[in-house]
């Protein structure tokens, strides 16, 4: 049995890096932040999870100053593991907790590149599961994905769930990872709780998103939609630099843990500074749910035989990046976002605006 744990998401001030080694000075900052977090949160009930949201290490300077990809890949992409998961490694050993996290990473078979990877730390600072970020922050976002690569990738890993939503079955429950924009869709909540998940993590989303609800309202949606916890920590304070002394809140704030019924169990509405979010998670009630629920664990239900005719077509290009770097920003929005749109048009199933 898996008794009731508190959960504990960072809301850390961040400086964006220009070189890997700046990297040092948000880590030292997050073990500083991590250290009157836990204690606090666990007044009542042990820590047994901690969240580090996305940007938490490196901020998202490639993103925006618009950086050329192969030069962020060489200057400031990590290695996982590598010294930057030895060093939170650390802080899993000393607090005796599981830890989730990102960063942007290479491959290793892919030199001059760099992919989002979510990863998961056990209390011993171990990695034991990594994710390769599905939808990235378009247009912005420079990072490869799998499906940039797709007939590479199922070549080397398959075409399976665990190839593209990778879970990991933990004393602490079964955890995998959608960070931020990956939860704007609901096939990755789908595709990880089918894999079995039941603790997701999701963070971080840029403000205005925050602001108008974007984040609120899709991180309770997978969560309930699934019958799995979601745990969407937001980032605090952004410097440019690491010299930079003008701190802005880019974020807006709203921090929530979010329970398997959509419920929010955690909540931190402050997000200019550095502060945390901290909310029980009770695995046992998850599975009591999704063993006894007649209507509301819907993943029972799923017609997959309807929902194959719903993606017979291909809609976002696949292998975009097998034979060229990701592209910047003017010509992803004329290459891919404005075709896009057009295709959208001219299937039908949007109709064109009258101007």
């Amino acid at each position: 049995m898996i008794e009731p744990y508190n959960c504990v998401g960072l809301i850390p001030t961040v400086w964006g890096i220009r070189q890997r080694s700046d990297m040092m000075k948000n880590i030292e900052h997050l073990g500083h932040l991590t250290k009157a977090a836990s204690w606090l949160s666990s007044l009542d009930i042990p820590v047994r999870l901690l969240v580090i949201p996305e940007g938490g290490l490196q901020g998202f300077n490639d993103e925006v100053l618009d950086v050329d990809h192969a030069d962020f890949a060489n200057t400031c992409a990590i290695d996982i593991p590598g010294p930057e998961t030895d060093a939170l490694g650390k802080l899993a050993r000393e607090y005796k907790v599981f830890i989730m996290a990102q960063a942007k990473a290479k491959h290793p078979d892919w030199p001059d590149r760099f992919f989002n990877v979510g990863f998961v730390l056990d209390p011993q600072g171990e990695v034991i599961l990594k994710h390769y970020k599905l939808a990235t922050l378009y247009p912005v976002e420079h990072s490869m994905t799998p499906h940039d690569i797709f007939d590479w990738w199922i070549d080397k890993y398959g075409r399976t769930l665990d190839a593209f939503w990778p879970v990991v079955d933990t004393e602490i429950g079964r955890l995998g990872v959608m960070m931020a924009n990956e939860a704007s869709y609901p096939e990755n909540g789908r595709g990880l709780a089918m894999n079995g998940c039941e603790i997701a993590y999701r963070a971080s989303f840029p403000h205005p998103g925050t602001g108008n609800d974007f984040f609120e309202i899709s991180s309770r949606a997978r969560a309930l939609e699934n019958n799995m916890y979601v745990l969407s920590p937001n980032m605090g304070t952004y410097y440019l630099f690491p010299d930079s002394t003008t701190p802005i809140d880019t974020f807006g704030g709203r921090s929530y843990i979010i329970n398997h019924r959509g419920a929010i169990v955690g909540k931190q509405e402050y997000g200019a500074g550095s502060t945390y979010v901290a909310g029980v998670i009770d695995i046992e009630q998850l599975r009591h749910h999704r063993a006894n629920a007649q209507v509301s664990n819907w993943m029972k239900d799923v017609r997959s035989e309807l929902a194959q005719i719903i993606y017979e077509r291909e809609i976002y290009p696949k292998n975009l990046y097998l034979d060229r770097a990701p592209m910047k920003h003017a010509e992803y929005k004329e290459k891919v976002i404005d075709r896009q749109i057009a295709l959208m048009h001219e299937r039908g199933a949007w109709a064109k605006p009258s101007r």
